[in-house]
């Protein structure tokens, strides 16, 4: 049988100091089953009494007496149902399964050479269009979407609303002439490290960058790449790196990433780069969690109880109540 309403009666309320009042229906359930005598003092009243003491009398109907007292009793009821509701009653819903989020940095080369010819259009334009088709794919994780060359840009913060990716291509497109000069060249040690400041703010959730870029970066020499290679490990951040040009991978880049738990691909062609991003959407596999219930209101119940009640409470007014004749 199907219910309208969850038949567990809740025992949280959302403001308990309100259930002191209480207090007042209980006084009134007392003064029900606890006074004597009628209301009224009637010619009559010397007719009844107990036929073993008062010969001649006759004795009051404890039935009836009894039955009269539980139909006083239902507004004390009604007055304790209100006070429940107004105390706002709560239930703790179901436990939920949730997508662990995964926090995901774009960083992505807008130097000169992300103009060159790549498919049918250039280097940039492919990166920004497989970057949409990876939203899709990861939906519910967090986004944040880094430009750089010699310098950084943090275009979009870490957010789960992607539609400012969509935006994004045509105002740092390189081929455009826009681009400062400070843009240029690709330092792709700074641009990983200013990626690392952004994730580790965020608390919850994996961390991963996925690094875009087709040349050299010389701020990768000297060791630099395994001091940026600890620091990601450290961090708990995973790079993935993909080299959009058809001239080897940079051996930095790819120490970087087998040292922070990712890895590296070479994308020749737009198919390829398509390929790549669900090669990585499959080794990061992403993983469900259990939350605990959220409080509810539970009205419902309550609610129902009190109809009842009010509707008995019309009912015994028919004929069950006490009267002076």
């Amino acid at each position: 049988m199907n219910l309208p309403f969850d038949i567990t009666l809740s025992l949280s309320f959302a403001r308990p100091w309100i259930l002191a009042f209480l207090v007042l229906p209980a006084m009134l359930f007392f003064w029900v089953w606890t006074r004597r005598g009628a209301r009224l003092a009637l010619p009559f009243d010397h007719q009844y009494g107990d036929p073993k003491k008062l010969p001649g009398r006759r004795a009051r109907g404890r039935a009836l007496g009894f039955f009269l007292k539980l139909a006083e009793s239902v507004p004390a009821l009604l007055a304790v149902i209100a006070i429940l509701l107004l105390a706002g009653p709560q239930r703790v819903g179901a436990p939920k399964t949730k997508r662990k989020l995964t926090n995901i940095q774009f960083c992505v080369d807008v130097s000169g050479s992300m103009t060159a010819s790549y498919g049918e259009g250039t280097r940039y334009d492919a990166a920004m269009e497989a970057i949409n088709g990876f939203l899709d794919f990861r939906e519910g994780d967090a986004f944040g979407l880094t430009f750089f060359g010699n310098n950084v840009l943090h275009w979009v913060p870490l957010t789960s609303d992607t539609s400012a990716f969509r935006c994004a291509p045509p105002f740092m497109d390189p081929k455009r002439g826009t681009m400062p000069p400070w843009f240029g060249g690709t330092a792709i040690g700074k641009a990983l490290k200013a990626c690392r400041d952004v994730l580790i703010t965020r608390e919850e959730g994996d961390r991963m960058i996925i690094l875009i870029s087709d040349g050299q970066s010389p701020d990768l020499y000297g060791g630099q790449d395994q001091e940026i290679a600890d620091m990601m490990r450290e961090a708990g951040i995973s790079v993935y790196g993909i080299h959009v040009a058809s001239g080897g991978i940079p051996g930095e880049v790819v120490n970087i990433a087998s040292i922070s738990g990712g890895e590296v691909f070479e994308a020749g062609d737009p198919v390829a780069l398509e390929t790549v991003f669900k090669r990585i959407d499959e080794m990061q596999v992403a993983e469900l969690e259990k939350v605990a219930g959220e409080q509810l209101d539970a009205f419902g119940p309550w609610c129902w109880l009190g109809l009842g009640a009010l509707g008995l409470f019309a009912l015994f007014g028919f004929f069950l109540r006490a009267t002076p004749w």
